[in-house]
């Protein structure tokens, strides 16, 4: 199983992993959407929201590796 990183693109971690979407949610991460998730990478987007990358990453990859 690939794992996600933080210099992934968002759009990237959620098209390869569409389950990611239920922890982008827990932190309040609503990128999706966003134009900036195209090109933004994981640890740009956490950083502005004052999220903790590396939790983050350890949590997507934990559901994705069930």
């Amino acid at each position: 199983m690939n794992k996600v990183s933080k210099d992934m693109s968002i759009i990237d971690i959620v098209q390869q992993h569409p389950e990611s979407l239920e922890i982008f949610q827990k932190y309040g991460l609503g990128c999706i959407g966003c134009a900036a998730a195209r090109f933004e990478n994981l640890e740009a987007g956490a950083k502005v929201h004052g999220i903790n990358v590396d939790d983050m990453v350890n949590e997507i990859n934990s559901l994705i590796n069930k």
